[in-house]
């Protein structure tokens, strides 16, 4: 019998930086809009290919936030590592 619902993500037990978190996070985004294009690609002619096009501009732009984000902790951790020296 096929599962129609996934199993929910594996829980990391090891805290993560907030680096790694917003890799992750960039990764995901990347998977998904990977999706939507696909998704879009086949389903050009369809109703929903606005909505698909909706979807693909939002994940855009959390990517581009998330990548902002990524940017500032590396620079802050950079920042953080010439204080020490």
């Amino acid at each position: 019998m096929l599962k129609i619902v996934p199993d929910p993500p594996h829980s990391n037990p090891l805290p993560q930086s907030l680096e790694d978190t917003l890799v992750q996070a960039s990764e995901f985004v990347l998977c998904a809009y990977a999706v939507a294009h696909q998704s879009m690609l086949l389903l050009a002619k369809s109703p929903g290919s606005i909505m698909l096009l909706t979807v693909m501009h939002e994940l855009q732009s959390v990517r581009a936030l998330v990548e902002s984000a990524l940017a500032q902790v590396q620079l802050r951790d950079q920042a953080q590592m010439h204080t020490l020296h």
